[in-house]
């Protein structure tokens, strides 16, 4: 009897050890590594390593990379310049792969091209920082990536010009540019063929609902045999989806099935849940509701092993499937479940619970909405008030203004419905409110889409400028390669190969010039496209003559009068259009405008006037604002038709002074000739100029005053009974 509790004894202290090991062999680890060539040591840039559960990373410059795997997991190594590598993880210790036949140097045939070691890293570097910037900002992921692409303008690897052209795909394909994805990924593929491009462009066909061309871009990886269990999984997936966009759904279900057969053989769990979860909606394309229950329920048992997230996102998909089938009280009780889930997350959890992608993010007022229009379904209005309440007030707190105003709008229904009228009108009005706010907003955000679009624009024309830079450096060095093989050759044949190696030299000569006078011709453009903009702004003659000044300095050797001049000039240019699409700008930043242009004006004209910039030390300036280059035409009328026509040496003052609690006073006072000596001296062109400069002034007052409240005043009187020196009198308000 003994003998048989000490073996039982043995056994379950053997399986209580046993369990920590297996449950600590599923838990993640981070593992680092590099991959490098065997012969020469080099760092591979760009190798794609993945895992069987989905994770996927690229090596940097030197090789590196970092990536989290279950100990037991293989990594697969997979790159255009070696065979795949494959590599079981035993442990957490670093992974060094080296890679045989693989060389750093990779030299052309045309031996005087090669491509240096600090080329190829600044292009794998700049490729890492628009990788890490890919999900946050796309202005300078975009950056990095041109500046990629300016790296190979002088090299041509075709390689690397399609690894920049995909990785621009990606970032258009995060921040939904689907069409700008496609034609980037398009663009890499004809640089490059490669398996991994064709998978991301047809995504992004999926993505952009051209099922057609995503069948078709799809279809061929399915012989391939490299491709990793996760890759291949999303395969199927995908092309499932292609087919259920172009109504085959049961060839939609066939693919969804292959690819759930994949994930179960290599417990890929979260696609098993998706897989269960698409299958279920094709059932429901074809009105198979049955079938579409069974799959739901195991989508359902799925998503409760798997993060809390993911079971909510499963609840509320097959909540809606209850609601378009009138099954009120089934949904009901699942949102109701829904909804305690997501109570329970912490507040950086829940930022993370989004449907799959073109599905309203989940939101504790989302789920109230829906639960409240279950009960307004089977007219149970007083259980739908509260939910209805509940839902305003945290999209209130979530600034969620598409919720509130449906909600609001629904509760007011609800009261009309049981006749409490009073309560109905009050809640209409509230609705209104919100629906004037969120037209507000709209509006916002259709214009910081639109100066998105136009950026994105810019540089998207940069990068094709690049591509065509490019395609010519390729022109060149295949010219290059001709000329060394005629070379070659001019020891075998006779005076003619002589001849025919010279007209090739003329024949590059010629292309690099009519190259140089493209490339001129389109600085000339750009300049004068510069110049147009600029005349938006500020009056022509004072940039004409600000650069005939710099040709004055250069004229007398002052280069670094000249230098600072056109700093300077530059500087106030740049303020002038970074403010040109406001209505309003902080008063400072107006002043900071003002003193270098009046500093600019004085440096070209010192004898003919000192200046002051005098402004009360209790005024907070950065809390009023102003039109910008609201001031300047005046003071420059100041200068050139008041001052610069006085024979001795005049003075310009600018001051500010309060003139109320919220109001301040705008001086600008010149010694001048004054306003009916300058007319006489003008020619008519020139008193039509001002006409029109003025006229657009007052009307651009009128049109500011009358959206924000007679917010500026403008007076202008003779200094003097003579007629000598003028004041214009700017009234400024602060914001309430």
């Amino acid at each position: 009897m003994n003998r048989i509790n000490h073996i039982l004894a043995i056994l379950l202290f053997g399986i209580f050890t046993c369990i920590p090991q297996i449950g600590s062999a599923q838990n993640k680890i981070g593992v680092k590594g590099t991959v490098k060539g065997f012969e020469d040591g080099s760092p591979i840039t760009g190798v794609e390593v993945s895992t069987n559960s989905g994770a996927y990373t690229l090596t940097n410059a030197f090789g590196e990379f970092k990536i989290e795997v279950t100990i037991g997991e293989e990594l697969v190594f997979q790159s255009p310049h070696f065979e795949t590598v494959r590599y079981r993880v035993r442990s957490s210790e670093d992974v060094d792969v080296k890679v045989k036949g693989y060389s750093g140097k990779r030299e052309n045939s045309y031996s005087s091209r090669k491509s240096t070691k600090s080329e190829v890293s600044l292009h794998a570097v700049f490729l890492d920082s628009a990788n890490y910037y890919k999900k946050t900002d796309i202005e300078k992921s975009i950056d990095f990536i041109t500046k990629s692409l300016a790296q190979l303008n002088q090299r041509g690897d075709k390689a690397e010009l399609s690894q920049s052209l995909t990785t621009l795909g990606e970032v258009y394909y995060f921040h939904k540019q689907y069409d700008l994805a496609i034609s980037s990924y398009l663009d890499a593929l004809e640089a490059q063929e490669s398996d991994r491009t064709s998978f991301l462009l047809g995504r992004a066909y999926v993505a952009n609902k051209d099922f057609e061309n995503a069948e078709k871009t799809l279809t061929p990886l399915l012989k391939e045999r490299k491709i990793v269990p996760y890759q291949k999984v999303r395969l199927y997936e995908y092309l499932g989806d292609a087919y259920l966009g172009m109504g085959n759904n049961d060839k939609a279900v066939a693919f969804y099935r292959e690819g759930l057969t994949i994930a179960e053989k290599n417990q890929i769990t979260p696609k098993v849940t998706d897989l269960n979860s698409k299958i279920a909606d094709a059932f429901v394309k074809d009105n198979r509701n049955v079938e579409a229950e069974g799959y739901y329920s195991n989508s359902l048992k799925l998503a409760k092993q798997q993060a809390p997230q993911r079971s909510i996102q499963e609840k509320e998909k097959v909540a809606d499937f209850y609601n378009k089938k009138n099954r009120y009280d089934e949904e009901i009780q699942l949102r109701k479940q829904s909804l305690n889930e997501l109570g329970e997350l912490s507040v950086e959890s829940k930022v993370a619970v989004d449907k799959p992608e073109s599905l309203d993010s989940i939101t504790s007022q989302r789920i109230n909405y829906k639960i409240a229009n279950a009960y307004i379904a089977k007219d149970d209005y007083d259980e739908a008030i509260p939910y209805l309440q509940k839902s305003i007030v945290e999209a209130d707190i979530d600034d969620d203004l598409v919720i509130q105003k449906d909600a609001t709008r629904k509760l007011s229904e609800v009261y009309e419905y049981k006749g409490e009228f009073n309560k109905a009108l009050a809640t209409y009005q509230d609705y209104v409110a919100v629906v004037d706010t969120l037209y507000i907003r709209k509006e916002q955000e259709i214009s910081r889409a639109a100066r998105l679009n136009r950026e994105i624009a810019s540089k998207q024309s940069r990068i094709d400028g690049l591509e065509q830079e490019r395609q010519l450096s390729q022109s060149k060095y295949d010219l290059a390669v001709t000329g060394q093989q005629l070379q070659e050759e001019s020891n075998k044949r006779k005076n003619w190969v002589i001849y025919s190696l010279l007209f090739g030299l003329l024949l590059m000569g010629l292309a690099a010039f009519f190259f140089y006078r493209s490339n001129q011709q389109q600085k000339l453009a750009n300049n004068l496209l510069a110049l147009k903009s600029l005349r938006s702004q500020m009056n022509p003659h004072f940039i004409f003559n600000a650069l005939n000044s710099v040709n004055s300095y250069i004229a007398k050797s002052d280069e670094r009068s000249a230098n600072r001049f056109l700093s300077e000039f530059s500087t106030l240019m740049r303020a002038v259009l970074d403010n040109s699409e406001e209505d309003f700008i902080p008063l400072s930043k107006e002043l900071e405008l003002l003193r270098l242009y009046v500093k600019l004006e004085h440096s070209r004209f010192p004898d003919k006037f000192d200046y002051k910039i005098d402004v009360d030390k209790s005024i907070d300036i950065d809390s009023y604002w102003i039109p910008p280059m609201l001031l300047q035409p005046y003071i420059e009328n100041a200068i050139w038709h008041g001052l610069r026509y006085k024979e001795d040496k005049g003075h310009l003052n600018i001051q500010i002074q309060h003139q109320g609690k919220d109001t301040i006073q705008i001086s600008i006072e010149d010694d001048g000739i004054g306003r009916k000596k300058s007319a006489e001296l003008k020619t008519q062109n020139q008193k039509k100029q001002k006409s029109k400069g003025m006229g657009n002034i007052r009307k651009r007052i009128a049109i500011l005053n009358e959206m924000y409240k007679d917010k500026v005043d403008v007076h202008i009187t003779d200094v003097n009974s003579d007629g000598q020196g003028t004041r214009v009198l700017f009234t400024l308000k602060k914001d309430t």
